[in-house]
């Protein structure tokens, strides 16, 4: 990281962010957004309900620190298996992550769809899902690695299931029913 980077570190640790706003600090520039739309929270609400408690932590306002990167991404949903961090903290290592979940906005589209979805990989967080209530489907990422032909890092499997459709996360052991899912009005 540079000055600048830690610079950013810094002021981002220290900023009082309003209530209703949600502030993540992405590749060393602080990103505000406004508090979610209701569908988003009942898509979240339907993942957390069928990830067993008993085996994983489902964590909805978690900051994840990924090595020589200048980002601390909140998000949607982060489920690592219990015992994997020990530690307290605000941030949990990438490594300790076994899905990260970004449940798409009209703001958010670029920055889940490429930003973090190349962020997730070089942080070797194994699962990314990325759930999509403008297009109603989802897009599951698997198996990160070095793949595009500018050797950036990228997930080997994709699958995109519209809603509705279940989504096997053979990782967590669970089919994820998607039923109850909804699309943006």
């Amino acid at each position: 990281m540079t000055a600048i980077d830690d610079r950013m570190t810094g002021i981002f640790e220290n900023l009082e962010v309003p209530e209703g706003v949600k502030a993540e600090l992405i590749r060393g520039e602080i990103v505000m957004m406004a508090g979610p739309d209701m569908v988003h929270n009942l898509i979240l609400e339907s993942i957390v309900d069928q990830i067993p408690r008993a085996r994983w932590h489902r964590l909805q306002t978690q900051d994840v620190a990924f090595a020589h990167e200048a980002s601390e991404p909140q998000p949607d949903l982060v489920v690592i298996e219990r015992g994997a961090v020990e530690a307290p903290g605000r941030l949990i290592p990438s490594a300790a992550v076994t899905l990260a979940v970004e449940v798409v906005s009209r703001t958010s589209a670029h920055r889940d769809y490429h930003v973090k979805r190349e962020m997730y990989a070089r942080g070797a967080i194994p699962s990314y899902l990325i759930v999509d209530p403008i297009k109603g489907q989802c897009l599951l990422l698997t198996e990160p690695r070095a793949l595009t032909p500018s050797g950036e890092p990228d997930y080997w499997s994709k699958r995109t299931t519209k809603f509705g459709d279940p989504i096997a996360l053979e990782l967590l052991g669970i089919t994820l029913d998607t039923s109850e899912f909804q699309t943006y009005s």
